[in-house]
């Protein structure tokens, strides 16, 4: 039996979450006590108390280390556990506890049984270290299978992604819902990227980065990789997916953040690589750097802050050797100036509106009858669709070879995105996801004076300008200014009409060019909801 003239021992417990120490009891300080209890009845001072809120499945616990450090520094000193599952439970992480205590001179202890070196205590030690494991191992199936159930129900439920977090709903346990204000920040980055506002991951990470809501690491900054994380979530859809417990992709419970379509452009955003890092706060000086090129050799202007005796001073220059222009540098406000009198001019007439609103609103009847149709072509679509995802389904219970059922598996995944893409297009093409008024209102707002939405001071509307009011980028010359710009169909309409032609645009010899420019206001004037 065990010396009890050895009055020096040391406490391990441990719990495998750290919420049984908080939100569940604290587990810990049970474990303590008991042994606390046994040790004043055995006459033992407890000396040292090492703890872990790990599984026992594993040995390299920091606790547990440094349990054992201390054993082998104190050979002869009492460990006392409350039960013998503390150690471990797994059969051979438990015996190897067992047997570096024993390597160190170790005395092991506990309140409810004994370790003795007999063969039956030695039996019975071993049989509950079996069931130890068989319970680890039962309770990790019980909690895998209710949680595949619950996302075979539409449920996520693993850690919420950033801009949802758990609610308790009655009958229905937790389910994520949106967490304002980080959800409008999430959807306006992933809108913002599938639209083309943000062009590069690059331009959604300093989004998110400068917004204060948006949550940061440790060191307050927004990492690339969460962004590219953020971008391939189909959560954000509306959807989930979990193929590591051969879960396919289905539509989840929670309210999503975007379309499914948005979600889709993004991956193929993404797949084409448009990745790609940019000096950091370089553009926010320099907007129209990398859209405005040289009239000289044909090669974008460059920026840089020049330093002065007393100050720094912006400049665009271009940066290609041998170009007359070449160290040549240019006044931010020059050119800037300049670019804003050619965004004025752009200004046209006030009675070209009223051409405009009638156009708007033929084709704004017509694109609601069209959506009809495609809803209609579209549900035919849908069961031919059904029909390939099961004679795929059988062709994979006839062949054996892997490579193959690899094959068959990812066509039959792309089949049940097609089918989702086109339930969801059924489901919101006959209805506009705006008001006529509102849209209207919207392209007339930023045709009537795109000058307006460039003195935002937002780098995002400045690229927004850029890209809709300018077909190609613009050209300069240091000495004569701007070049002739091409602008974008709707300007080059406006601007080729005088007061007496508005008058006989109604005809059907104005018709073919209705749908290009309002299909351009409706489409490309819906760039991240920046002028609504």
């Amino acid at each position: 039996m065990t010396d009890t003239k050895l009055k020096g021992a040391i406490f391990y417990g441990r719990v495998s979450d750290i919420k049984q120490t908080t939100v569940r009891g604290d587990a810990l300080h049970s474990q303590e006590r008991t042994c606390r209890e046994y040790a004043e009845r055995k006459g033992y001072e407890i000396r040292e108390v090492f703890t872990d809120t790990l599984t026992g499945a594993h040995t390299n616990r920091p606790g547990l280390q440094a349990m054992l450090a201390y054993v082998r520094k104190h050979p002869g000193i009492i460990i006392i556990v409350d039960h013998s599952n503390r150690l471990g439970r797994d059969v051979l992480s438990y015996l190897m506890v067992r047997q570096e205590i024993k390597d160190a001179g170790g005395i092991l202890e506990c309140p409810v049984m004994d370790f003795e070196d007999n063969a039956s205590d030695q039996l019975v030690e071993h049989v509950i270290a079996s069931v130890n494991q068989y319970q680890r191992q039962h309770n990790a199936e019980q909690t895998k299978s209710r949680m595949r159930a619950r996302v075979l129900n539409g449920n996520w439920v693993l850690q919420a992604p950033v801009g949802y977090r758990y609610e308790r709903v009655t009958g229905r346990g937790k389910i994520m819902v949106r967490d304002e204000p980080v959800a409008s920040v999430v959807q306006e980055a992933l809108e913002g990227f599938a639209s083309g506002r943000f062009e590069k991951q690059a331009d959604v990470q300093r989004f998110l980065q400068d917004n204060p809501l948006f949550p940061k690491d440790k060191r307050g900054i927004v990492r690339h990789q969460r962004v590219s994380v953020l971008l391939k979530q189909c959560l954000y859809a509306g959807y989930l997916e979990m193929p590591r417990w051969d879960i396919s992709l289905r539509p989840a419970q929670h309210e999503p953040l975007i379309t499914f379509e948005t979600f889709k452009t993004i991956q193929d955003r993404l797949a084409g690589g448009v990745y790609a890092p940019r000096k950091k706060n370089v553009n926010e000086d320099f907007p129209l750097r990398g859209y405005v090129m040289c009239d000289d050799c044909g090669t974008q202007l460059t920026s840089c802050w020049s330093k002065g005796s007393h100050n720094k001073y912006p400049y665009y220059h271009c940066p290609k050797r041998g170009c007359a222009s070449y160290g040549k540098s240019i006044r931010r406000a020059d050119i800037e100036g300049q670019f804003e009198e050619l965004l004025q001019s752009l200004t046209p007439s006030e009675s070209l509106f009223r051409v405009a609103k009638m156009m708007f609103k033929d084709l704004w009847d017509h694109r609601i009858s069209q959506g009809q149709a495609r809803a209609t072509a579209m549900g035919a679509q849908i069961p031919k669709i059904e029909k390939q995802i099961d004679q795929l389904l059988d062709r994979i219970t006839e062949v054996s070879v892997p490579s193959v059922i690899s094959a068959l598996e990812k066509r039959i995944g792309k089949l049940e995105q097609e089918k989702i893409f086109l339930q969801e297009k059924m489901a919101t093409a006959p209805v506009p996801k705006t008001s006529f008024d509102r849209t209207l209102r919207t392209a007339l707002t930023f045709l009537s004076n795109p000058w307006i939405l460039w003195r935002s001071e937002r780098l995002e509307d400045r690229r927004t300008v850029l890209k809709l009011a300018f077909a190609e980028p613009l050209k300069y010359q240091r000495e004569r200014g701007f070049r002739t710009a091409d602008l974008t169909l709707p300007f080059k309409m406006l601007a080729g009409f005088s007061g007496e032609e508005v008058g006989m645009a109604r005809p059907k010899g104005f018709e073919p060019l209705t749908p290009r420019f309002v299909v351009w206001c409706s489409i490309q004037l819906s760039y991240g909801r920046v002028i609504a």
